[in-house]
């Protein structure tokens, strides 16, 4: 059975910046496609980053030039260093993850950006 356990949320003001992490458990982390996803109250939750077993990065237009995924596979660990941070990135964070063909998602962590 996977978890997965965010951590790094928080309040803070514009401009300024968070890094959160996701601890995997289990065995196949190296394999693995993670991802950051946000949800914001009364809206659909959107892909955030991703980043294959490859290295392979994408993001999404919002964040292109502030948030930065990375992943070290020693640790079972992926991060979402955020920088620049504006009101509008205020959501719940949650980690994602596709092993052998399953999704996994942890409980979220709350993210407050004030004006």
């Amino acid at each position: 059975q996977v978890q997965l356990v965010e951590s790094g949320g928080g309040l803070v003001q514009a401009g300024g910046s968070l890094r959160l992490s996701c601890a995997a458990s289990g065995s196949g982390f190296s394999i693995s496609f993670m991802s950051w996803y946000r949800q914001a109250p009364g809206k659909q939750r959107d892909a955030v980053a991703a980043i294959t077993p490859g290295g392979t990065i994408n993001y999404a237009d919002s964040v292109k030039g502030r948030f930065t995924i990375s992943r070290d596979n020693a640790a079972n660990t992926v991060y979402l260093q955020m920088n620049a941070l504006k009101p509008e990135d205020t959501a719940v964070y949650y980690c994602h993850m596709v092993k052998y063909g399953v999704d996994y998602w942890g409980q979220g962590t709350q993210v407050n950006v004030s004006s």
